[in-house]
């Protein structure tokens, strides 16, 4: 069976450094073995990769992209806070925002990019609950935003 990190590079990705906070919070919160990760946004290499509504701005699959860098996002900081990714046990619950146009009801696809990845890295330890929610805006014009709470060693 292949490490997390293997699984990460066997779907061509790598961890990206954490991303730092855009407000006055801190990208997660460690207490007893669970780590609540702050909301991430799709950032790659210092921009957003997808800003405004779907899917009059932003196509369903173009934010289901960015969902899973979201939760790439979020693998980082739970990683950082755990002593790795490794160290992670399961992913217990993901929320994902996505900003909506009005009668949009796609966000449960949308949800799928984060949620496809956490699969695809911890197997049936990625299986999750999870939220799926419109929003008429997020943070920085975000499409996409997505938290997570993972279970640690």
């Amino acid at each position: 069976m292949p490490t997390r990190l293997e699984a990460l590079q066997a779907l061509g990705l790598t961890l990206p450094a954490a991303p730092k906070p855009v407000a006055a919070y801190v990208p997660g919160v460690r207490t007893g073995n669970l780590v609540f990760v702050s909301g991430q946004l799709p950032m790659k290499d210092g921009a957003l990769l997808a800003t405004g509504p779907v899917p009059s701005v932003v196509s369903p699959e173009a934010a289901q992209a960015a969902a899973r860098q979201c939760g790439l996002n979020a693998l980082a900081v739970a990683a950082g806070m755990a002593g790795g990714l490794e160290r992670i046990r399961r992913i217990v619950r993901v929320g994902a925002f996505v900003q909506s146009d009005p009668g949009f009801t796609g966000q449960p696809g949308i949800a799928n990019g984060a949620s496809e990845l956490m699969l695809a890295v911890f197997g049936e330890a990625g299986r999750h609950a999870r939220a799926a929610v419109g929003s008429v805006a997020l943070p920085l014009g975000a499409s996409v935003e997505v938290d997570l709470i993972v279970e640690v060693e």
